[in-house]
């Protein structure tokens, strides 16, 4: 009939629904009607959907890393672990931090300092470039520009660009006139003492040399708190240590010793959480460190990275299940998002809202 619609096109819009099972989320937003409540906006992104929801997911689990890492192993829960692992074994949950060296050169630096002073993690893992550009803004610092100043202009000027953020070379050359005796001494003390320097014991000394608080590996060395990169050489401290190679050669890093360490943490730990940053070396590293134990227990992945070509670095946690990286009963979370914007945000929710009880623990540690 003329006054009525097609039958098929009825049938196609007006298609009856299934019921979703009982209890599904339904998505809601922030009212602002309530006012500006940060804490309350951040909270309402578990409902807001898109990565708005996989960061309040992301929240969920860090803070049930944290919740397991608060409780204290039984007496004869306690794994065997080897003598020369520090005290994060008596801990019910070992975090692993992960972070790629934009974030370090980034203000995210100062969310990483946070973590270390207070002693909220358990394993730093980081690119070369993620040590020293925090080393060398204890010497000088790091400006903003812009993602589209011109390359050519600014080599000429000596200026370095990390996306929108500027870098005068100057900075790098006070970097080595910090660096170089250091080096001479811990050469002197291979040769004299038998030390057997791993990048791991480098940063160690580094952090204790440069003796500054605001530094993210000066509050690793005062905690103990491990730092590992085994790509050490791959930036400007690789640059020294060439150079230094010719003014006064000899000095050897051990990545074997540092594998086996940074794996033990793996092993001997009661529950394992990774937060990792970024993708490249530092997640693969901390994944398969994990490996070694059947899988993390928690995951949290914030980077950018698309998984249609194959890269660890783009790859969804489900990945890692396949390969026994991270638990097949886990719930890990990607956000897939500037971890610049994402993770000082997720460390307001998570590590600073647990403040209190956490350094309360470090205390009786």
């Amino acid at each position: 009939m003329a006054d009525q619609a097609p039958s098929r096109a009825l049938e196609a819009v007006l298609k009856g629904s299934s019921s979703l099972p009982e209890g599904t989320p339904q998505v809601k937003g922030y009212d602002f009607n309530q006012g500006v409540d940060h804490r309350a906006l951040l909270q309402s992104y578990l409902t807001t959907g898109f990565q708005a929801t996989s960061f309040g997911r992301a929240v969920q689990e860090i803070n049930s890393m944290i919740e397991k890492r608060l409780e204290p192993l039984e007496q004869t829960e306690e794994p065997s672990a080897p003598p020369d692992l520090s005290q994060q074994h008596h801990s019910g949950c070992t975090i692993f931090l992960g972070y790629t060296s934009n974030l370090i050169s980034s203000g995210v630096r100062e969310s990483i300092r946070y973590l270390a002073q207070h002693n909220m993690v358990d394993v730093l893992v980081s690119t070369a470039g993620g040590v020293e550009e925090d080393l060398i803004k204890c010497l000088a610092p790091t400006f903003l520009g812009e993602f589209s100043l011109p390359g050519r202009e600014l080599r000429g000027r000596g200026i370095n660009r990390i996306g929108n953020l500027l870098v005068p070379n100057n900075n790098y050359c006070l970097f080595e006139d910090w660096l170089m005796p250091i080096l001479d001494q811990m050469l002197l003390e291979q040769k004299t003492e038998g030390t057997l320097w791993t990048p791991s014991k480098m940063i160690h000394r580094l952090g204790k040399e440069i003796n500054n608080p605001e530094s993210v590996y000066y509050w690793a060395y005062k905690n103990n708190i491990p730092v590992f990169s085994p790509a050490l050489t791959d930036g400007s401290l690789g640059d020294m240590m060439y150079l230094h190679s010719y003014k006064n050669p000899g000095l050897v890093l051990d990545i074997v010793e540092d594998i086996r360490k940074l794996n033990s943490h793996a092993v001997f730990a009661r529950r394992t959480g990774m937060v990792i940053l970024g993708g490249g070396l530092i997640k693969h590293h901390i994944c398969n460190a994990n490996f070694m134990r059947n899988g993390a227990d928690f995951a949290v992945f914030v980077n950018t990275g698309q998984e249609f070509d194959g890269s660890d670095s783009g790859a969804r946690p489900d990945e890692a299940v396949s390969w026994g990286k991270i638990r097949a009963d886990a719930t890990p979370v990607k956000v897939y998002a500037d971890a610049a914007l994402v993770f000082p945000l997720l460390v307001a929710e998570t590590f600073a809202r647990h403040a209190e009880a956490l350094t309360a623990q470090n205390k009786k540690d």
